[in-house]
């Protein structure tokens, strides 16, 4: 009873991005509005990127963070929760794992960056999850607006760019629009985004999720402004070179869930994952020493993330 559609509190979620249009057309001219903004390079300085099954949150008033954004996204949704009064913005790259508990922590996060500023609405913004053939999209979209409808506050949604909306043909192939976005804590302002560099431990937040990690990792503390990865453990691979002894194709066919459309850097990317979990087979003792997170600060000088020596 708690999700507000086009300024109107709802008693019912929406089943599906269709039954969302059709009540709601009015979210189709907001997608527009998105869609029509080219896409940015965003480059390493001033920039917190969340991967999947990430989330971060920061204010406008953060020295060390002009943008916060992620990629990659095909049957993924990219969730943006914003106080408008404050200016206060949480992002999370969900693939449907560990979705109730992450929407809690985004909004509650925002809740505690905003505290002291003017009242203001909590609005939701969801790209991604384009019209894939096992209808993978459709099951993350219809899980966030469940865990979104549940929550006590009242939340706006303000942005639906899902979908049929993300989709365009290409041949006989659905592909996705956007893939990723970026959004300026500065302004609020949300842009069709790619990242060609991710931030510090890609292969080790990317092993987490290749070993199955059941919940959203928090990746920024914004009281020390410090990115923070972990601690986490997983179990030893299995078979790791025998992955690594396969063709690109057969790592796309067997390693997405969505083959069609993944961008060209994927067998790439799978393969340098697979490579750190066979050599750190037990992550709790060759990375994270002494049960530590690994915390990242923004060198002032470069701009870049810098590992923190304790």
């Amino acid at each position: 009873m708690v999700l507000v559609l086009n300024g109107v509190l709802q008693d019912d979620c929406p089943m599906d991005t269709a039954s969302l249009f059709m009540q709601h057309p009015i979210y189709r001219d907001y997608a527009q509005q998105l869609l029509n903004i080219p896409t940015k390079s965003v480059g390493p300085v001033g920039l917190l990127y969340v991967g999947q099954r990430e989330m971060a949150a920061a204010a406008p008033h953060d020295k060390n963070i002009n943008i916060v954004g992620t990629d990659d996204a095909t049957t993924c949704i990219i969730v943006v929760v914003r106080h408008s009064g404050s200016g206060a913005v949480a992002l999370a790259h969900f693939d449907g794992t560990g979705v109730d508990e992450a929407v809690c922590t985004m909004v509650g996060r925002v809740q505690e960056l905003a505290l002291g500023y003017p009242e203001g609405r909590i609005e939701l913004q969801l790209i991604g999850g384009y019209r894939d053939p096992q209808s993978y999209g459709e099951e993350v979209f219809y899980n966030i607006m469940q865990s979104f409808h549940k929550h006590h506050l009242e939340i706006d949604l303000t942005q639906a760019c899902v979908g049929e909306l993300n989709t365009v043909l290409r041949g006989d192939v659905n592909c996705p629009i956007v893939y990723g976005v970026g959004v300026n804590i500065k302004t609020g302002e949300i842009f069709p985004a790619a990242f060609p560099e991710r931030g510090p431990d890609r292969e080790l937040r990317d092993a987490r999720i290749f070993m199955g990690a059941q919940n959203v990792l928090d990746v920024y503390d914004a009281a020390l402004g410090m990115l923070r990865i972990g601690p986490f453990n997983y179990d030893p691979l299995r078979g790791a070179d025998l992955w690594l002894a396969q063709s690109d194709e057969f790592l796309l066919q067997h390693l997405s869930s969505s083959p069609d459309v993944e961008p060209p850097h994927f067998a790439m990317h799978m393969r340098a994952t697979i490579r750190f979990i066979q050599e750190n087979q037990f992550p709790a003792i060759t990375v994270f020493r002494d049960n530590r997170p690994r915390y990242y600060r923004r060198d002032e000088t470069t701009g870049f993330w810098s590992l923190v020596r304790y």
